[in-house]
């Protein structure tokens, strides 16, 4: 009678047990959506948004928080602990302090866009001046760049005024701005007769117009370089970002706004 018992009872178990072990698992959860803090130059700006959206759209599930500031301070934040998980820098020099202090994901680093440096004045202002040689006269009282210690724009442009020999004698009526969007906007409302920031910048602009375009010869090249920020705690999805950063649709918005590329 036992042993009946157990063969009467094996159906019964048998055609329970898949209700059994559904009850065990619960439903399958959507996937968690990965939040990036990305800190990016200050002269992406005019781009940044679309770019952003476009890798949003491309990757569901990636959500990208973004701060946009001078290159110099975003290393600094960086190396104060700030939890980046991804930068892209305007100059080559706060990634390689980065790089050189054990702070990138190793192999991460690549050099994503390029850039140009060019002289500009307000639109309304009656330009009297065709090149950066023209920037003593009276009529420019004051000339706008970047805060060359901490801010990429601005080391260019010491780097084009000192080989041009012009350095010393504009020291006077040199205005510093905390990053390309600052010294642009002074340009742009007349606080300053000229500015030198990048080709992107001036572009983004319908208040300034372009006076001359610096000689590559006269400045280190203007490449933006990217990283995964080390420790980053969404490493998988920091590396998808920086992909989509390459895509062709991604570069398809670079181009638009007046970016190159750096020869592979």
């Amino acid at each position: 009678m036992h042993f009946t018992m157990k063969i009467q009872a094996l159906p019964l178990a048998v055609g329970t047990l898949p209700l059994a072990v559904w009850m065990l698992w619960p439903p399958r959860a959507a996937p968690t959506p990965a939040t990036l803090l990305v800190a990016a130059a200050a002269s992406l700006h005019p781009v940044w948004p679309a770019v952003v959206s476009l890798c949003e759209t491309t990757q569901p599930g990636l959500k990208i928080r973004s701060t946009l500031a001078a290159s110099g301070a975003l290393q600094r934040q960086i190396e104060q602990g700030a939890p980046i998980d991804v930068f892209v820098s305007a100059a080559a020099q706060p990634m390689q302090r980065l790089e050189e202090q054990g702070l990138l994901e190793p192999g991460t680093r690549q050099n994503l866009l390029t850039n140009r440096l060019v002289l500009i004045a307000p639109k309304s202002a009656a330009v009297a001046f065709t090149s950066f040689l023209q920037l003593g006269q009276p009529a420019i009282r004051r000339l706008a760049i970047g805060e060359p210690r901490s801010v990429p724009v601005g080391q260019y442009a010491a780097e084009v005024l000192r080989n041009l020999g012009l350095w010393e004698s504009l020291a006077a009526k040199l205005v510093y701005g905390q990053n390309v969007r600052a010294v642009l906007t002074a340009v742009a409302t007349g606080h300053a007769d000229a500015g030198i920031v990048y080709l992107t910048d001036a572009k983004s602009s319908p208040q300034v117009t372009v006076v001359a375009m610096a000689p590559a010869r006269l400045h280190p090249p203007i490449v933006y370089p990217v990283a995964v920020v080390r420790g980053s705690r969404s490493l998988a999805a920091a590396r998808k970002f920086i992909a989509c950063l390459q895509s062709p649709p991604a570069k398809a918005q670079f181009a638009r706004y007046g970016f190159g590329f750096p020869v592979p």
